[in-house]
């Protein structure tokens, strides 16, 4: 099982130009066929094409509304994506998988401390194992903030999860330093977006090089894709 998860930077391209790529994003992070696909910063417009885009079922939350609404945020931001990002848009987290894996139920749990930005954990049981979501608050003066999210997500798992192995992924905004003890998890990414494994042989996390994801001389997003093989 091939476990992937990719913040999305809202489509940017790093540096950030004027146009969205985001339908190339998601054709890329898919085109190899990976069971699972965590997805972060997905603007509010693109969640009904996901599926189609990147042949997957998907279950999302939103994390930040769309001030002007879907439709209207996404044709105003799209105009200069760069430059709006989620300000108009909202964004949401996602996770895609593929024919075959059926989400038998489908959790949400707010992480932060009711912060101005909100930050949601996900997760999705499937048959024998459960997959969870996070993006966690970009605070790399304190540490805490994030790794305290970290916390109350891992133990939002471990309940679901009740006993199956479990997939914690996403965007911690923690670098492996500062991420908390998890007793029985794989081991942690060297950047800080991760894909954490308990209760099942996981490969070490593999980070995509700059040139996998270049398109038309520009780099998507500003983090890589990270991902590991279970099983």
């Amino acid at each position: 099982m091939l476990v992937r998860s990719w913040n999305l930077f809202h489509g940017n391209t790093f540096p950030p130009g004027r146009r969205s790529r985001l339908e190339w994003m998601v054709r890329l992070a898919t085109e190899d066929r990976p069971d699972v696909l965590c997805l972060q910063e997905v603007p509010l417009w693109a969640l009904s094409r996901l599926p189609g885009w990147g042949g997957m079922s998907m279950r999302s939350v939103v994390t930040r509304r769309a001030a002007l609404g879907t439709w209207l945020g996404g044709a105003i931001t799209r105009l200069n994506n760069g430059l709006f990002r989620s300000a108009l848009a909202g964004q949401a987290n996602a996770i895609l998988l593929s024919p075959g894996l059926d989400a038998l139920a489908h959790h949400t749990l707010r992480i932060d401390e009711r912060r101005e930005e909100p930050r949601f954990c996900h997760a999705v049981r499937l048959d024998g194992l459960v997959v969870a979501n996070l993006h966690a608050t970009n605070d790399f003066r304190r540490p805490q903030v994030p790794a305290a999210e970290l916390g109350r997500a891992e133990s939002f798992v471990t309940d679901v999860a009740g006993g199956l192995p479990c997939i914690l992924a996403g965007d911690f905004n923690l670098r492996a330093n500062h991420v908390p003890e998890l007793a029985g998890w794989s081991a942690r990414g060297p950047g800080i977006d991760h894909v954490l494994v308990r209760g099942l042989s996981a490969s070490p996390l593999a980070v995509w090089p700059v040139k996998r994801r270049r398109h038309n001389g520009a780099v998507l997003s500003d983090h890589a894709p990270v991902e590991v093989t279970i099983g």
